[in-house]
C-alpha cells in the first residue's frame, strides 16, 4: 500500500507518545510515518512531540492548534495533510494505548482487498477490557446499535476509533462536509463511507482501557452524540455512490 501516516490526535498524552511512537516504528511496516495533532495540551504533549520530530523529522511530523477544537477537527485536519504529503494508507488511532499498534499490519494487509478496515470490538473475536462494568459495556453497546437502527449502519462498531482509510477512500469522501466534532465523528464518517458505497471490513480488536492519564469521556459528550445521529440521517441520507468526490 505504500506510505502509511497514523493521525494521532492528542491532548494531555505526554506520558503515552514517547512509548505510541516507540511501539509503531518497531512495527514490520515500512515507510510508517506519525502525524501528531496536538490542541495545545497543558501538560506540554507538543512540546514532547516537537522534541521526537528533532529526533526523527523523516517519521514524525506535529501540528500545533490554539486550542481543544475538539477530536472530529483533529482528524480533519490530520487527514488533509496526510493526503497532502503523500500518505498512501491513513490509520486513526487513539494516544491512550486503548487500540495496540500490533494491529496494524494485519489491517494494511487486509486493506489491499477493501477500501477501510475498522477495529472493532463487537465483531466475532472482538473484545472490551475487563475491568469496565456492566454500567459502561452497555452504554457502549446501547449507543453503537442505536446508531445502527437509525442510520441504517452495516458496522457494528461504529462508534470504535481505530480505522485504516485507503488514500482513495478519504479523497473520495466530502471531509468539508463532516460536521462532528465529538466522537460522533467515528459515526459520521462510517455513514458517510457508507452512504457513498465503499467497501468497510471490521476487524476483531481488544480494547484495552488506557492505564494512563484520564478519559475524556462523559456522560454530556454520550447524550450529545446521540442527539447528534439524527442530525447526521438529515445532512447524509441523500449521499450517493455517484457522489463520490475526485482529486489527487
Amino acid at each position: 500500500m505504500g506510505q502509511l501516516t497514523v493521525v494521532i490526535p492528542t491532548y494531555n498524552e505526554a506520558e503515552n507518545l514517547p512509548a505510541l511512537s516507540v511501539q509503531l516504528w518497531a512495527l514490520p511496516i515500512p515507510n510508517l510515518k506519525i502525524l501528531v495533532v496536538d490542541d495545545a495540551s497543558p501538560d506540554g504533549t507538543g512540546d514532547i512531540a516537537e522534541e521526537l520530530a528533532s529526533r526523527h523529522p523523516d517519521r514524525i511530523s506535529v501540528i500545533h492548534r490554539k486550542g481543544k477544537l475538539g477530536l472530529g477537527s483533529a482528524y480533519i485536519t490530520g487527514f488533509k495533510n496526510a493526503l497532502k504529503s503523500g500518505a498512501e494508507a491513513v490509520a486513526q488511532m487513539d494516544a491512550d494505548f486503548s487500540h495496540s499498534p500490533s494491529y496494524l499490519p494485519n489491517f494494511m494487509k487486509s486493506l489491499e482487498q477493501t477500501d477501510a478496515v475498522f477495529g472493532s470490538r463487537y465483531v466475532k473475536g472482538g473484545q472490551l477490557d475487563e475491568r469496565w462494568g456492566i454500567g459502561r459495556v452497555f452504554l457502549s453497546w446501547f449507543g453503537n446499535a442505536y446508531a445502527r437502527a437509525i442510520l441504517g449502519l452495516h458496522v457494528l462498531d461504529a462508534t470504535g476509533g481505530y480505522r485504516l482509510w485507503r488514500r482513495d477512500t478519504l479523497i473520495g469522501m466530502p471531509l468539508d462536509r463532516i460536521r462532528s466534532n465529538g466522537y460522533v465523528f467515528q459515526v459520521e464518517m462510517a455513514f458517510v463511507a457508507q452512504r457513498l458505497g465503499y467497501r468497510i471490513l471490521e476487524m476483531p480488536i481488544y480494547f484495552k482501557d488506557r492505564r494512563i492519564g484520564t478519559s475524556k469521556m462523559t456522560f454530556r459528550i454520550q447524550i450529545e452524540a446521540a442527539l447528534r445521529v439524527w442530525q447526521l440521517l438529515l445532512l447524509h441520507r441523500s449521499l450517493k455512490h455517484t457522489q463520490r468526490q475526485s482529486g489527487g
